[in-house]
């Protein structure tokens, strides 16, 4: 089984070049489930019913999430009505959706998708430790392949999530800051694991946003706006192959695609 996972989907760029390449990276690499991180999807924060619609009609099949999925009202009856859509595990009960799915590929397989977010440096959740070994025993009481999004901001907490669920799940990919690392490796008891697949948005930018507005709320440690970037536009994800039956990554591959044309990132 091959499932492809994608780095936070920034504005309309990145919706542009998920549009572009899903359908295609899924017929080239016979993919057969694609899970992205839409929380930044909507104008660089926040996912709409409508939006949630167009990745879909791209190819993705869920859609995970973090702490910017509030920022749209429309999300919160989208994460209640959606199961493909989810938030992170770990916030507290009566937060509407739920964090963790579970899907089937075409073939009929059934693949389990778990979301949980970090508290270093971020907002004091129940633990995503304790959270994601408890969402486990439900999920894996239905298929042995999960597949869990940490959205977090230490590389560190990223990192021990790995580690804390080597063997226990297929993947664990880490979102959130946008910047991809170089570390994609299958861990010893079988997981597939990156700190940061990266975003998928303009990469002629600060994670995803316009350099000058940037710049100018660093020199001047004022409150600025800062406006989606519209250049190099790129495609971020991780590629993992998972034997079905155990649920153990057996290979897994960085890959990025890239559109050469800008895309008017304003009017989300």
């Amino acid at each position: 089984m091959k499932i492809l996972v994608i780095g936070d989907i920034v504005g309309r760029p990145g919706r542009a070049v998920v549009e572009r390449e899903v359908i295609r990276l899924r017929e080239e690499c016979a993919i057969d489930l694609v899970i992205a991180n839409c929380e930044n999807a909507a104008g660089g924060a926040g996912i709409t019913p409508s939006i949630a619609d167009d990745l879909f009609r791209a190819g993705v099949d869920v859609l995970t999430s973090g702490n910017h999925v509030w920022r749209k009202r429309e999300a919160y009856e989208l994460l209640k009505l959606d199961h493909r859509v989810i938030r992170p595990a770990n916030y507290p009960d009566g937060a509407p959706g739920t964090g963790s799915t579970v899907v089937e590929t075409l073939a009929g397989q059934k693949v389990g998708v778990l979301n949980v977010m970090g508290r270093v440096f971020m907002e004091p959740l129940d633990c995503p430790f304790r959270t994601a070994e408890r969402e486990l025993q439900r999920l894996k009481l239905v298929t042995p392949v999960v597949i869990v999004d940490m959205h977090a901001e230490a590389t560190s907490e990223k990192v021990a999530m790995g580690w804390f669920l080597d063997g226990k799940v297929s993947c664990v990919f880490g979102t959130h800051t946008h910047i991809p690392t170089a570390d994609e490796r299958i861990l010893p008891q079988g997981t597939a694991f990156i700190t940061d697949v990266g975003m998928t948005g303009p990469y002629d930018s600060v994670i995803g946003r316009r350099v000058d507005q940037i710049l100018q709320r660093f020199l001047s440690n004022l409150p600025h706006k800062s406006d989606v970037a519209e250049g190099n536009i790129q495609l971020r994800g991780l590629l993992i192959e998972v034997n079905p039956a155990t649920g153990k990554a057996t290979a897994v591959e960085r890959i990025t695609r890239t559109m050469d044309e800008p895309v008017r990132a304003q009017g989300d």
